[in-house]
Order: structure tokens, then C-alpha cells, then sequence
């Protein structure tokens, strides 16, 4: 892979080469990127959709739309810090193509942005849900009509992959979806593979995948621009180990931060956890003055991920060649020094808060919540497909928000379609339709 690929500003449809020398330096192309993302219907769904805990009704738990928002701050610095050591490290990318620091910051802080736009109601429980319905469901009846790689998508329903689609997929008046720069969906793609075959390497690109059937041509169009493919392989653009740092950073530290301020987590027992992490930023006097819990939060939140933003670049500067090479089997937090202090503040996060019985109930509501849409979708939508549509299955379909697909150009591509227009659903929402059509 080479940075001057890499950092491709073209996008779906263009048919000359833009160059970042001749880019406004007002309003980047990187940028504008973000600024869609910002705007768009599935990124404003995020502010009703589990982070952790399903229905909060408190105000200071994150949804998806805040974790999403600070993700990409920190993405966005990451970046910065990232892009100004490989300016220096490769010199004619700013004195001859015109790029930037903040260009890399840009291009990472808008994957970071829509890193969770794919995601259904309720968590990865939603992930789950619509994957059994599949596995186990009325879906499994479809099995025998759709192609191995077809069955998996549906079978092993992945966010990332609806993600990609969402931001791409072109529909009646908006060909290419949102049209972002082929390098900011390069960075957005943590697992540039396919749902088949399964092939479990050590390899942290290899944990899941990336893109359903329905988009593996425009993927490929996206990997070639980028330099991602080699030997038939494509490798993960290095940018995207920057926004799953990002991710990893908040989730560690802001998931523990609910958790505390739930009371699920003892303060005392909380703050021990944060001030191992950043022991030797504390400024000791001024932590002595903060006579809240707020406060204290704040300042060890504020130390610990700026901590874990230089130690990420550190390791993701170190390793730039074998990242390059696609030879970097790990996540960058897997590598830092804080790493065992990380796993602490994980471990107790699972304990209290992932696993607890609030959380659990709700997920099992969600559960049922989406299985009931599906079973009333998917029948409605193959009927449609088939040509076959009774009374209640045009009424059901009338309920689908206008522009919105779920009848496609073949079988699998109506129930994916159906399966993606469930996951759009809020939480509110999806519960509400549920208990409405299925009581």
C-alpha cells in the first residue's frame, strides 16, 4: 500500500482524478465527508440506539449518536497527530500532492463519525436477534433459495457491513448513497472481507466482515482505487486502525464513566481503576481541589484517553511499515503499555454493567421486539417480491418510511433489504412497531 492511493479523494461517479493540490483548503473534500455524515437520516436515527444500557431514561448515559460524536473527536486527533509524523516520515506528500496533517485527522475523524451507522436497534443484541432469526426463524425456510454467501450475510447479520451500505448504496436520485471519498469508506471498513468464506486467522482484520454480497463489486472498486488489494487479498487501510483505536478508547473509559454514573460502579472503587491508568499525569493538587464526583470524573476521563491517543500513535507510528504491508495482525490498544490497566477497566465493565440484569431484561426485549418485525416483514416483503401480496401485507409494507427499499430485484435481496430496514429502527421506534403489530 502507498499513502498517495491511500488518502484517494475520488468518489462514486467521478470521472476526473481529483488532486488534494487543487482541494479548497475552506471546506476539504475530507471534510465534506463528515458534513454528510452529519446530515444524514441514519446518523440522526443513532440518538435513540443502545451504547450500552437499552431505554436509559437518565440524561447523562450515552446513546450511539454521542459515543459516535466522541468517537470522532478522538479519531479526529489521532489523525492530526498520526498525519504529522507521516508528513515528515514522506515529505512529497505535502511538498508535491499538497496534503495536509489535518487531511488525516479529517479522513478518520468521518470513519469514526459513521463507524456505528450500520448498527441495529439494542445493541450487538440487535446483531444477534436478526442473525437467529435466520439461523433458527421463519428466515431459515429461505435457505435452500439463497447462496451460501448469500445465507451468511443473513445468518451473521453485521453491522459494519450495513454500515457500508448505507453510506454507498445508491438509490433513485442519490446514486452512490452519501458519495464519500473512496478514502474515508477505505478508513471506515474495519474488516475488509466477505461474510464467506470463514477463515479464522490471528489477523485482527479477520474478526468479522465488512461488506454484504450486495456491495462486493463497489468494495472492490473502492479496494483497487485504494492499493488495498494484493495477491487477491485485501489488506485493511492503515487509517482504520486509527479509528478502531478511537472506538476502543471511548467504550473503555466512557462505558466505565455510565457505569459510575449509574452507580452500578462504586466511585471509590472507579476512581482507583481510572488513577492506575493515568498515575503518572495526575496533577495531584489540582485533583485535590475537585470537591465533585463530576469533576473528578472529568479530569481522569480527560487524562486517561489523552493518554491512550499519544500511546496508540506511538505504536501505530512504529509500526507504519509492517501496517503498510498489511503484516500488523493487532488492534493498537492490543500493544499498549496500559494494556493491562485497559483489561481491568473492561473486565469490571462486563461484570457491572454489559452483563448486569437491567441491561440483560431490556436486551431481551429488544430480542423479541425484533423478531417480531422480522416475521411480519420478511412475509410481507417475499410476498410483494413474488407478486403475491394480500390486504395486510400492503398495509404492512405502507408502514415502511417512504424511500426506504425492502422489495428487491431478487430474493436475497429483498430480505436483506428488509433485515437493514428493521436495523435502521430506533429503539423507540422498533419497540413501538413491534408491540403494535405483534402485541
Amino acid at each position: 500500500m502507498i499513502w498517495e492511493s491511500l488518502l484517494s479523494l475520488k468518489r462514486f461517479g467521478d470521472t476526473t482524478k481529483r488532486l488534494r493540490i487543487e482541494q479548497n483548503d475552506l471546506r476539504l473534500g475530507f471534510e465534506v465527508d463528515y458534513d454528510r455524515i452529519v446530515f444524514s437520516n441514519p446518523f440522526r436515527s443513532l440518538q435513540d440506539k443502545t451504547q450500552v444500557i437499552p431505554f436509559s431514561k437518565t440524561d447523562f448515559v450515552h446513546t450511539r449518536l454521542t459515543h459516535s460524536i466522541e468517537v470522532s473527536v478522538v479519531g479526529r486527533s489521532l489523525g492530526r497527530i498520526a498525519g504529522r509524523a507521516i508528513l515528515e516520515k514522506h515529505p512529497h506528500l505535502k511538498e508535491s500532492l499538497g496534503y495536509q496533517a489535518n487531511d488525516f485527522g479529517a479522513i478518520t475523524a468521518a470513519a469514526s463519525l459513521a463507524h456505528d451507522i450500520g448498527n441495529p436497534p439494542f445493541g450487538h443484541s440487535g446483531e444477534k436477534a436478526i442473525g437467529h432469526f435466520f439461523k433458527t426463524g421463519l428466515g431459515s425456510t429461505f435457505k435452500s433459495k439463497l447462496t451460501a454467501e448469500q445465507y451468511q450475510d443473513l445468518c451473521d447479520f453485521e453491522g459494519n457491513a450495513n454500515g457500508l451500505k448505507i453510506l454507498s448504496e445508491s438509490l433513485p436520485g442519490t446514486q452512490g448513497g452519501l458519495r464519500l471519498s473512496y478514502a474515508t469508506l477505505g478508513a471506515f471498513v474495519k474488516y475488509p472481507k466477505a461474510s464467506l468464506p470463514i477463515k479464522p486467522t490471528t489477523h485482527v482484520a479477520d474478526k468479522k466482515y465488512g461488506y454484504f454480497q450486495a456491495q462486493k463489486d463497489f468494495f472492490n472498486e473502492v479496494a483497487e482505487e485504494l492499493s488495498l488489494v494484493e495477491n487477491d487479498k485485501v489488506l485493511r487501510h492503515p487509517l482504520t486502525y486509527l479509528v478502531e483505536a478511537a472506538d476502543d478508547i471511548c467504550y473503555t473509559i466512557i462505558d466505565f464513566e455510565d457505569g459510575i454514573n449509574l452507580g452500578w460502579i462504586s466511585e471509590d472503587y472507579a476512581l482507583e481503576y481510572l488513577i492506575n491508568l493515568v498515575r503518572d499525569q495526575i496533577d495531584s493538587k489540582k485533583y485535590s481541589k475537585l470537591a465533585f464526583k463530576p469533576q473528578r470524573l472529568s479530569y481522569l476521563r480527560a487524562l486517561a484517553i489523552n493518554s491512550l491517543i499519544q500511546d496508540a500513535v506511538q505504536i501505530f507510528i512504529k509500526n507504519e511499515t509492517s501496517i503498510l504491508e498489511g503484516k500488523f495482525n493487532f488492534s493498537l490498544l492490543e500493544k499498549s503499555k496500559y494494556k493491562a490497566q485497559i483489561e481491568d477497566i473492561i473486565n469490571i465493565s462486563i461484570k457491572n454493567i454489559y452483563q448486569s440484569k437491567d441491561v440483560v431484561q431490556k436486551e431481551l426485549v429488544g430480542h423479541r421486539a425484533i423478531a417480531v418485525l422480522l416475521d411480519c416483514y420478511s412475509q410481507a416483503s417475499v410476498r410483494s417480491f413474488e407478486g403475491k401480496a394480500n390486504t395486510h401485507d400492503r398495509l404492512i409494507l405502507s408502514l415502511v418510511p417512504e424511500g426506504t427499499r425492502t422489495v428487491g430485484k431478487s430474493l436475497y435481496e429483498t430480505l436483506l433489504n428488509t433485515s437493514c430496514f428493521v436495523a435502521s429502527l430506533s429503539d423507540g421506534k422498533a419497540l413501538g412497531m413491534a408491540q403494535d403489530i405483534g402485541g
